[in-house]
């Protein structure tokens, strides 16, 4: 992200989801500051590439009292941000506003950030930013405010959970930031659930991280989908401690471009080079961290045979963007894997991985399965909402851009 004032990326501060978290519930705590903050960088945005908008989702995602045994729930994070994404999805589909990268003036790239905050407990009085890196990729509200800055805006809800975050943030930020009051904007607030203690929910089970977690996918046209699948991908991640000699990685599959010269609208398929750089891009807003924030280039990349290298967090996290030719990529050239990441669309494509590594005498991956992004809890539905799936798809911001095109 560039560092020059017009091209500075916003922030929107969302307070913990309601419980149970269900799809309506989070349309309405969420839905009227998404669309706010989404409106307003779409109507302020003279960018060539368009606004970028970092949503930062707070809540107590990690449990474990020492900073290197922290466990988190991924199914209930991975379905948040299917949820959250749909969300964001509709929004932009109502207001016609394209959600991928790099997609324009008046684009606004939304990224989904979890950081972990527990706003039962007092701010701590002599906190400073600091970045205190855990095994997980999330991190807390003070490292968040450490690492990434500086912004154009700061959203925040005009509720009492929204104004009681944000307080806690500006402590945080101190320092960091020169801020007018201009730059920080209240926007409608949903509303705020609160449920009783008694009827709370219990703990969710945690998940089990992983040294080598990989996924794969042509990652055109990167859009809130591809954002889902690589968020829930980087959350599985046990990051090591700083000076570790061997990172963790996230290996990357994007199709090559010669399986893609027969897609629909191919002339507009990005090249493999610019998918693979935008892939590492998205990656960069969830894994850097660096007290220059944005000042900071985000990854080295590193071309080696045909693929990308990207390390982040003082190179304790890896980032292995591959060049795949056919549906099974380095899963089945490479033995030593842990996890593999799949959608619903590719569920039968990681049944098959697994075939072939069983064939193979190796071990079979663990499969993390994500969500899709749908209407399920959709109030405010329309002809755009309930085509909102279609619209977001590679192929059809593709065929965007053609019949743009045809209209010059």
């Amino acid at each position: 992200m560039s560092p020059h004032a017009s091209h500075l990326p916003s922030l929107l501060l969302l307070p913990p989801p309601p419980h149970p978290a269900t799809r309506l519930a989070l349309n309405t705590a969420y839905e009227p500051p998404l669309k706010a903050a989404i409106s307003k960088l779409r109507d302020d945005s003279t960018q060539e590439d368009g606004s970028v908008l970092i949503v930062a989702l707070t809540s107590p995602f990690l449990t474990g009292s020492l900073v290197r045994q922290k466990t988190l729930p991924w199914p209930f994070a991975q379905s948040v941000l299917a949820d959250l994404y749909s969300i964001i999805s509709v929004i932009c589909a109502q207001l016609s506003i394209p959600t991928d990268i790099h997609a324009g003036p008046g684009s606004v790239d939304v990224r989904l950030v979890l950081v972990h905050h527990d706003p039962s407990k007092p701010d701590p009085t002599d906190s400073k930013p600091a970045i205190e890196p855990n095994n997980t990729t999330i991190v807390d509200l003070a490292t968040f405010a450490a690492a990434y800055h500086p912004w154009k805006y700061i959203f925040h809800p005009s509720n009492e959970p929204g104004y009681k975050l944000l307080s806690s943030y500006l402590k945080l930020f101190e320092g960091v930031q020169s801020l007018r009051q201009s730059q920080i904007v209240v926007v409608e607030g949903g509303l705020a659930v609160s449920v009783e203690p008694s009827a709370s929910p219990g703990p969710s089970p945690q998940s089990s991280s992983h040294s080598i977690v990989c996924l794969g996918g042509t990652f055109d046209h990167l859009h809130p989908g591809h954002k889902l699948l690589l968020t829930a991908a980087a959350l599985l991640l046990r990051v090591p401690e700083n000076g570790t000699s061997t990172p963790c990685q996230l290996v990357i599959g994007i199709t090559g471009d010669e399986l893609l010269k027969r897609k629909k609208y191919a002339e507009f398929v990005q090249s493999w080079n610019e998918r693979a750089r935008n892939t590492v891009e998205f990656l960069s807003s969830i894994l850097e961290l660096s007290k220059d924030g944005w000042k900071r280039d985000h990854a080295i990349l590193i071309d080696k045979d045909d693929d990308f290298v990207a390390h982040f967090r003082d190179g304790t996290i890896q980032v292995h963007c591959v060049c795949i030719q056919d549906a099974y990529g380095p899963t089945i050239t490479t033995e030593d894997m842990d996890a593999l990441v799949v959608s619903a669309e590719t569920r039968g494509g990681g049944a098959a991985v697994n075939d072939r590594r069983r064939e193979q005498g190796w071990r079979q991956l663990e499969t993390f399965e994500v969500d899709v992004l749908d209407t399920e809890g959709i109030v405010h539905k329309s002809s755009e909402t309930q085509d909102f799936a279609s619209k977001i798809s590679s192929t059809a911001i593709r065929k965007l851009k053609a019949e743009s095109r045809s209209r010059i």
